[in-house]
C-alpha cells in the first residue's frame, strides 16, 4: 500500500518518580511525551514509513515540547492544530518485583478534549494516505471525544481510506462519564479494516462469552467479530503472561478472514518501560500489512517491536528497521 499513515488522538505528558519510588516518596518526577497514536506514528517513521499526526496541542511551552519530540522522532508535525487549554496528563508509579505499576489521569477538560472538530484539517492530511489510525481512547473522554473521532471517521470514509482501530479500552476514562462504550465502540470497528483487540474487546462488542482456551477461544470470537462487521479484514492481538513487573512472557496472533497465526510465546525479561509496548505491537503489525505481508509475517513482527520496546524508557518506539530485523529472543552481546 503506498501512501503516508495518518494517526489521530491526543497526546499526554507522562510524570513518573525517578526509579521505583511510590508519589508520596517522590521528591522530582520525570517527565516524557506519549499518547497510544503518537507512539503508533513514532514507531512507523522510524520503520521508515511517511507518518502524520493529527491532534490539538495547547500554545503553550508544554505543548511545543509535545510538538518538537514528535517532529523530532520524523513524524509529519504540520497538522498539529494548537489552542488555548492545558495538556492532558498522567501519572505512574513504576512497579517493581510484585507490585505492578499504577497509572492516574488527570486530563479532564484538556484542550484536546475540549477541542471542535473544525479545528482539525482532517481533508488535508489524509489526502493520499494509505491508512488512518485511531483508538478506543478518544471516544473514552467524554462525549465530546466521541464527536471528535466520527468526524475523524467521516473524513477518512469520505476519502476512502482504509481506517485501523486499537480499541485500547480504558475503564477509568468510560467510567468517568454516563458513557456507552459497546455502542460506540461497535459503531467505529463497523468502520474499521483492521482491528487491534483481543477475544475480550469482542466479547465486549458482541455481548457474547466465548468459550474454550487458548488459541480456540481466540479465533471463535475473530469469526463471530468477521461475521459481525463487513468490512472487517484483519483482527490482530497479543496474550499477555506477566511473571513480575520485569519479566513478562508474550504471544502475538494476527487473523485474516483466510488465513491466521499465533506465535510461540516468548520471554520478555528486564523489562525497563512497559508503557507503549502495546502500541509498538499495533507499529510492527501495520508495518508489514502496509507492505502486503501475510499474517505470520505481521503477528512475528509486531511481537519482536514489542518485545524491543520493553528495553527502551519512554512511550515512543524508536526502533529502527535494521534492529528490527536483527532481533532475535535470545539476546545477545554487544554490536560492533
Amino acid at each position: 500500500m503506498t501512501g503516508h499513515v495518518v494517526c489521530f488522538g491526543e497526546m499526554l505528558l507522562r510524570l513518573s518518580p525517578p526509579g521505583a519510588r511510590l508519589m508520596v516518596q517522590a521528591q522530582s518526577l520525570d517527565m516524557v511525551v506519549g499518547g497510544a497514536e503518537a507512539n503508533v506514528a513514532a514507531a512507523l517513521a522510524a520503520l521508515g514509513h511517511e507518518t502524520r499526526m493529527v491532534t490539538l496541542l495547547p500554545a503553550t511551552p508544554l505543548g511545543d515540547k509535545a510538538r518538537a519530540e514528535l517532529g523530532a522522532a520524523g513524524v509529519d508535525t504540520r497538522f498539529v492544530a494548537r489552542g488555548a487549554g492545558r495538556m492532558g496528563l498522567y501519572f505512574m508509579e513504576p512497579g517493581a518485583g510484585l507490585r505492578p505499576s499504577s497509572i492516574t489521569y488527570d486530563r479532564a477538560r484538556s484542550a484536546f478534549a475540549l477541542a471542535d472538530a473544525g479545528a482539525f484539517d482532517f481533508a488535508g492530511a489524509l489526502d493520499r494516505a494509505a491508512l488512518l489510525h485511531l483508538s478506543g481512547i478518544t471516544p473514552a473522554l467524554g462525549p465530546n471525544g466521541v464527536a471528535l473521532i466520527r468526524a475523524a471517521v467521516s473524513a477518512a470514509q469520505d476519502a476512502g481510506v482504509p481506517i485501523c482501530l486499537d480499541g485500547n479500552y480504558r475503564a477509568q476514562l468510560w467510567e468517568s462519564w454516563d458513557s456507552d462504550p459497546r455502542s460506540v465502540l461497535t459503531e467505529l470497528v463497523s468502520a474499521a479494516t483492521v482491528l487491534i483487540g483481543n477475544h475480550r474487546d469482542i466479547s465486549l462488542l458482541l455481548g457474547k462469552t466465548f468459550s474454550g482456551d487458548g488459541a480456540e477461544r481466540r479465533r471463535e470470537a475473530v469469526d463471530a467479530a468477521f461475521a459481525a462487521f463487513p468490512n472487517l479484514e484483519l483482527v490482530a492481538s497479543t496474550a499477555r503472561h506477566v511473571v513480575s513487573s520485569d519479566h513478562h512472557r508474550i504471544a502475538a496472533r494476527v487473523d485474516t478472514r483466510a488465513s491466521k497465526h499465533q506465535t510461540a510465546e516468548i520471554d520478555v525479561s528486564g523489562i525497563v518501560d512497559r508503557i507503549g509496548t502495546g502500541d509498538a505491537y499495533a507499529a510492527g503489525v501495520l508495518h508489514q500489512f502496509l507492505r502486503g505481508g501475510d499474517a505470520q509475517t505481521m503477528a512475528e513482527c509486531g511481537l519482536a517491536l514489542a518485545a524491543l520496546k520493553h528495553s527502551l524508557p519512554g512511550d515512543f518506539c524508536l526502533i529502527g528497521g535494521g534492529e528490527l530485523a536483527a532481533f532475535s529472543t535470545e539476546g545477545g552481546d554487544v554490536r560492533r
